[in-house]
């Protein structure tokens, strides 16, 4: 299987990576010529655009910052789309958006899938994440085994639209826990807490998170570096509240998490690390949130293993089967 990958962002790269050492046959494009010539010096091709990756490989996969750059690869690789070719789109994307692009890939004969990743960055580096897929079941087991080289827990999620929509739920989960630890550290560090025994106090509690062992170690080091940024942590929170909205369903917590990173984007800059949004409560308190001992970023030290599908509690087979 030949694949090909469009997006070598800071999760696009260690996917792609992925696919590389696993022994996958791979060609990549990229807007920086940088991130293709140091996979080319690994031993993956170089494609000039999007429709020669989708001329030359049987799979395709994109993993980009915005819907609005999905669409225009997609439809440049359109013409080059027939029964032979897959297209996976690994981004955090809108599900009509994500559903549009793929009647044009199957209205060309094409397949596709929606399959965003979810568990950190370092996690995608090891292939230790979870990936949501959203397809026909046919489809789904066409990829199966890709899918499983590129995270280690693969969710059949339904047909496709229904994998954006859980992972948006997920990235929406995963904010506002950044917040509530955010505002925990800091209300520690006023009340006169030593950092260090708070953040174990968190780590052994029932408030404990991922988000908690992972982004709060990356704050109180200071470096603040987990690899994602405000805007694309609003646009997640954007795209959950219009799920919301759609269906009716009157949020009070959402808003409130827009309004904020709202504001983390006018004092920072939409590029600032998410992590960065507690400077806020620093600047409001002159307090800083730091701790000796914790890294500067995150490295997954599991060892890589195979990956399995999940089936959902209470189901006695995966969604879709036959």
């Amino acid at each position: 299987m030949h694949i090909g990958f469009i997006g070598l962002g800071n999760v696009g790269e260690k996917l792609a990576g992925s696919a590389l050492r696993n022994g996958f046959e791979l060609t990549v494009c990229d807007l920086d010529t940088a991130r293709v010539q140091g996979f080319v010096e690994i031993g993956a091709h170089a494609a000039s655009d999007a429709a020669e990756v989708m001329r030359t490989c049987d799979v395709v996969i994109t993993c980009l910052p915005s819907p609005a750059a999905s669409a225009t690869v997609v439809e440049a690789m359109l013409p080059e789309v027939d029964a032979s070719k897959i297209w996976l789109e690994m981004s955090t994307t809108d599900a009509s958006e994500v559903k549009r692009l793929a009647a044009l890939v199957t209205a060309r004969g094409g397949a596709a899938v929606e399959c965003p990743v979810s568990g950190g960055c370092h996690r995608a580096d090891t292939a230790n994440t979870s990936i949501f897929a959203g397809c026909d079941r046919a489809t789904f087991e066409r990829v199966l085994s890709l899918l499983t080289t590129l995270g280690r827990r693969v969710l059949h999620t339904g047909e496709i639209g229904t994998a954006s929509v859980l992972k948006v739920m997920t990235n929406y989960l995963a904010t506002a826990n950044l917040l509530t630890c955010c505002e925990a550290l800091v209300t520690m560090k006023a009340a006169g807490m030593d950092m260090n025994t708070a953040y174990e106090a968190m780590k052994i509690s029932s408030g404990t998170s991922f988000v908690h062992e992972t982004e709060s170690q990356v704050i109180l080091n200071g470096s603040r570096d987990i690899s994602f940024t405000m805007d694309l942590v609003k646009k997640d929170v954007g795209l959950f509240q219009k799920i919301a909205t759609d269906a009716g369903v009157p949020l009070e917590i959402s808003p409130l998490l827009l309004e904020i990173l709202e504001d983390g984007i006018a004092r920072y800059g939409e590029r600032e690390l998410s992590p960065n949004i507690i400077c806020r409560l620093e600047d409001a308190t002159g307090l800083k949130i730091s701790a000796p001992g914790f890294p500067a970023e995150m490295v997954d030290d599991e060892p890589e293993e195979p990956g399995y599908e999940v089936t959902p509690t209470g189901l006695a087979k995966p969604l879709l089967a036959g």
